[in-house]
């Protein structure tokens, strides 16, 4: 079996790639860039802030990087993250060099303080934005078995070889790519919120887990092409979903052949309160409810594993991908990002 640490093999690229790519690398500000942006993923603002660059020159520079393929671009509101693109693509022609540079050069040793401050600023505001939510989440956390009972029988259901991609829908905080980290080679969450998407960034920051990344992006339609994914987990997001068959169906559809799609949220329960205050959509879902959405996607599901609480009960379902979806179905009719 395969190392976890061994997550990126070296692309192999035509001559004619190879020389663009360290034509547009070799100029002292691009490097820098690329040493800032391995491993993480930096906004435009961020990167001037730590350059001392202004907007036009950086946000040039890195449109030679995108265009070389060197760095991707993640459109997010009104911000654009970039980050070093995967292994398929010329960046690792170019990560040998990064990492043989000298962290003490005086230049590179000023970008990383920068960049260690900016990423503390960053905690701190995502810290004070859970902090003034913590008290409605531990107000539902009560009412159910304690979490880490959930995630052990989360981990419990999954393969017990490496997985390859992972997706976390609704990622929240990022716990899911925190707990599962060192069990996949390469994992992306997708969430709404851009405050949840800031505090999911810090903590990974935080956790040096680099092959980790989130984006913002709608559960109903994932920017991904059908399949992708080797394991999409969901959860605790289905209750607050005004579909919640339809996201099942567009996680069924980035799945990939013997991939396995992972969900844990309420049994079926009767607290009116968690509609009327804390924006609960649905309160719960029942067994042959989630057996019909899988049957629709065309997942072969497994059994169920109950956690009884007081008074909620989290539920584990899960499913394996057993042939691809229908091309009439809503989720094979999502058209591939550009």
């Amino acid at each position: 079996m395969t190392d976890l640490t061994q997550r990126i093999r070296p692309a192999r690229l035509a001559p004619d790639a190879a020389l663009a790519a360290l034509r547009a690398a070799a100029e002292p500000t691009r490097l820098r860039i690329l040493a800032l942006c391995h491993g993480r993923e930096l906004t435009v603002s961020d990167l001037c802030q730590i350059l001392g660059q202004s907007q036009p020159r950086v946000s040039r520079h890195l449109k030679l990087l995108c265009d070389a393929g060197l760095m991707a671009r993640f459109p997010e509101g009104a911000f654009a993250f970039f980050r070093l693109t995967d292994a398929t693509l010329p960046a690792p022609l170019l990560r040998p060099v990064l990492d043989a540079i000298d962290p003490t050069d005086a230049v590179y040793a000023r970008d990383a303080a920068r960049l260690k401050a900016l990423n503390a600023s960053r905690a701190e505001a995502a810290a004070a934005y859970f902090l003034a939510n913590a008290g409605e989440w531990d107000r539902i956390r009560s009412l159910h078995v304690d979490e880490g009972v959930v995630e052990r029988a989360l981990l419990d259901l999954l393969p017990a070889e490496p997985v390859e991609n992972l997706l976390d829908i609704g990622t929240g905080t990022g716990r899911m790519l925190l707990l599962l980290g060192e069990r996949v080679r390469r994992g992306v969450g997708v969430d709404a919120s851009r405050e949840m998407l800031a505090l999911a960034r810090a903590n990974l920051e935080s956790a040096k887990l680099n092959h980790l990344s989130v984006r913002q992006g709608d559960m109903y339609q994932l920017p991904w092409p059908d399949p992708s994914f080797d394991l999409v987990v969901i959860h605790m997001v289905l209750h607050f979903a005004d579909d919640p068959a339809a996201a099942v169906a567009e996680a069924a559809r980035v799945l990939r052949p013997d991939g396995r799609i992972v969900i844990a949220d309420f049994a079926p329960h009767a607290l009116e309160e968690l509609r009327r205050d804390y924006a609960h959509r649905r309160l719960g879902f029942a067994d042959d409810e989630v057996a019909g959405w899988f049957c629709s996607a065309g997942l072969a599901r497994l059994e169920p594993r109950r956690l009884a609480g007081k008074p909620l009960t989290v539920v584990l379902w899960a499913a394996s991908r057993r042939h691809a979806p229908s091309r009439g179905s809503r989720a094979a009719r999502q058209k591939e990002p550009a």
